[in-house]
């Protein structure tokens, strides 16, 4: 393969998965809690019509972000107050929400744009490319990994700051605490509730701001279904990663480079049928995570955290 190629590949690859990235650490986070959220959808795609729609109408790209990321929170609040202090059914309001967000977002496209017109063809705002001095110019690797939008140095450091927070950390260790048990957690004085909405509140926040990375970098502007279902994918790979920041940032970029070398196909004119190659990047991800999911039954390492799904009563057990 040429070597300019293979590196156009990485950095779309890059790209593709970005989205994925943010919304995949923020499910981490809040499943880590303890608290199951299926509404990632909703909230993802929510994220990227308001925050397209805020970029287009103040004509500020961060403004954009601020307004994806205020409404990830506000939807996971949503959610946790169901969740946590109603104990309602976690699968059941995670579904409502990513109903509740569709709809929503498909209604307020037809209806943000310049005299409530729609937002589709609309340019606005965006994030573009932004070469780093000396990194950019690193032999091979150099140009796809720096030379990239803001968004993508952000995720850079993302990653490695939540391991570290979850791993080496005392708020991460009460974190794990919460998820995997919560009785003796709250014996120990940490609270669980307080923690609960915290993570499931940031986890949205970085829903939000994957929604926004879709329409203000990768495909600027607004489209009916943006996300392609990457929410779910993005509930994929929490099981994949096994709940771990950094295998999230490996199932995001294995989807993200599968989604490339799809597009590069297409571009190049094989006789492959189109939607067969769309497929491709989602059959691939069900491949992996069916591997990934037989290995780990095998191997009886740890997944899930114990208390994952389960409301938490004082006085009460929890499973």
């Amino acid at each position: 393969m040429d070597l300019a190629l293979l590196i156009s590949i990485v950095a779309v690859a890059i790209q593709a998965g970005v989205s994925l990235v943010y919304a995949t650490v923020g499910e981490i986070f809040t499943e880590r809690s303890g608290v199951l959220n299926l509404g990632v959808e909703g909230m993802m795609i929510m994220g990227a019509v308001t925050a397209f729609a805020a970029a287009y109408h103040s004509g500020s790209a961060w403004l954009g972000v601020l307004t994806a990321v205020a409404v990830g929170a506000a939807l996971a609040l949503i959610h946790a107050f169901l969740t946590i202090t109603l104990r309602a059914d976690q699968v059941v309001s995670g579904l409502a929400l990513t109903i509740f967000g569709s709809g929503l977002a498909s209604f307020l496209g037809q209806r943000l744009g310049p005299g409530g017109k729609p937002l589709v063809g609309l340019v606005g705002p965006r994030f573009m490319p932004v070469e780093l001095p000396v990194l950019s110019e690193i032999p091979v690797v150099g140009k796809a990994l720096f030379a990239q939008n803001v968004l993508v140095y952000i995720m850079y450091v993302l990653v490695p700051v939540a391991a570290y927070w979850i791993y080496k950390t005392r708020p991460g260790l009460h974190l794990r605490a919460v998820g995997e048990n919560p009785a003796t957690a709250d014996a120990l004085g940490i609270g669980v509730f307080r923690t609960r909405y915290a993570y499931t509140v940031f986890g949205g926040m970085l829903v939000g701001l994957g929604g926004a990375a879709l329409s203000l970098a990768y495909t600027p502007g607004w489209t009916e279904n943006i996300t392609g279902g990457r929410g779910w994918i993005a509930i994929a790979l929490v099981i994949f990663a096994l709940w771990d920041p950094w295998r999230a940032l490996l199932g995001a970029l294995l989807f993200g480079g599968v989604n490339a070398i799809q597009f590069r196909l297409q571009a190049a004119g094989t006789t492959i049928p189109a939607p067969f190659l769309n497929m491709l990047p989602y059959l691939f991800t069900i491949l992996v995570l069916t591997i990934v999911t037989v290995y780990e039954s095998v191997s009886k390492r740890v997944g899930a955290p114990a208390a994952l799904g389960l409301p938490y009563v004082r006085g009460e057990r929890t499973g």
